[in-house]
């Protein structure tokens, strides 16, 4: 009986694109990070500029109101937290304790 072979670099689509449409929910690229957001509800006014920003989606919405990080998708860019906005600061960014 042979086993599959699995598939090696030369087998991947130039660019290492991503082919098939609506997956990347299985790509979870929160192991890449070195450091994490941290939220602080008393300083955020909800204008979830860190959700419009977020390339990775990782910014979770619920009623209109900022409801936390997917942090299975989070890469722990600082986009969000850069963005906010500089007079409110309510993410911050701290090295990840794994």
């Amino acid at each position: 009986m042979s086993q599959a072979k699995e598939p090696g670099y030369k087998d991947l689509p130039l660019g290492a694109l991503i082919l098939d449409a609506g997956n990347s929910e299985k790509y979870e690229t929160g192991g890449w990070r070195t450091f994490m957001p941290v939220h602080d509800p008393k300083k955020c006014t909800n204008c979830l500029l860190c959700w419009i920003l977020c390339p990775d989606g990782a910014i979770i919405v619920k009623n209109e109101k900022f409801a936390g990080f997917n942090m299975k998708h989070c890469k722990g860019c600082g986009i969000c937290a850069e963005e906010c906005p500089p007079k409110i600061k309510a993410i911050t960014m701290v090295k990840e304790k794994k």
